[in-house]
């Protein structure tokens, strides 16, 4: 199976050159444009290796790697375009496991990446220290990869499966159509509704006694959807 990695950074020209070229050298590539967005993908299923840029807006990369160190033991690499020493010290003192300064050549960080994976493919992920997740009658195994609605189990396709654990992730929480998109299909998608739309409808058909109108899968009008028990 193809390693994956999540690339986060807010520039929106590198994210699809780093993505196409990671899917040419033989990766599956994702992609955040914020920090924010980032931590709520990796709590839907841990990547094999982040690439996360310093300078984001909002929340900075040595936070973010800060909480990615708290949140799961995954490899990190830092991309930054600061010529100063100082980034790079403390960001491997917050744990990165490599720093490539931009601009950079796609073959010196490939070579970087294939390291990195080298060093840390005899351990886990992460991924087993996710449990399943219990919200009223549904279960999510995000390990196995299925999910039980009172007690039966559903048929869900992969992009179904992560949004519905996306949103009991944060069950009685309402998310925004763009914030679904960020975390479930990555950040290029942000903007463009449709593919939620169609599957929160896909998900009511096969959870909702009655799909036109739910009582679990809510619109919140104006605002996105919520999972409610």
């Amino acid at each position: 199976m193809a390693k994956h990695i999540l690339i986060v950074d807010d520039d929106a020209l590198l994210r699809r050159s780093l993505a196409f070229n990671l899917e040419q050298a033989g990766y599956r590539a994702s992609t955040a444009s914020t920090a924010e967005d980032a931590l709520a993908q990796v709590r839907l299923g841990t990547p094999d290796l982040v690439l996360l840029d310093i300078g984001l807006p909002g929340m900075d990369g040595l936070d973010a790697l800060r909480r990615l160190r708290a949140q799961r033991s995954l490899p990190v690499i830092l991309l930054t375009a600061r010529r100063r020493g100082l980034d790079q010290i403390v960001g491997l003192e917050a744990g990165a496991d490599d720093y490539v300064v931009k601009p950079f050549d796609i073959d010196v960080l490939l070579a970087r990446i294939r390291a990195v994976l080298r060093r840390t493919d005899a351990l886990p992920t992460g991924l087993s220290k996710l449990s399943p997740l219990t919200v009223g009658d549904l279960t999510i195994d995000p390990v196995a990869h299925d999910a039980t609605w009172q007690g039966k189990a559903v048929d869900l396709a992969p992009r179904e499966f992560d949004l519905l654990y996306a949103l009991a992730l944060e069950a009685g929480r309402v998310l925004s159509v763009d914030e679904l998109l960020a975390r479930v299909w990555g950040a290029e998608y942000v903007g463009e509704p449709q593919a939620v739309y169609v599957h929160i409808r896909w998900l009511r058909e096969k959870l909702e006694p009655d799909p036109q109108h739910p009582r679990h899968i809510l619109t919140v009008r104006g605002v996105g959807y919520k999972l409610v028990p």
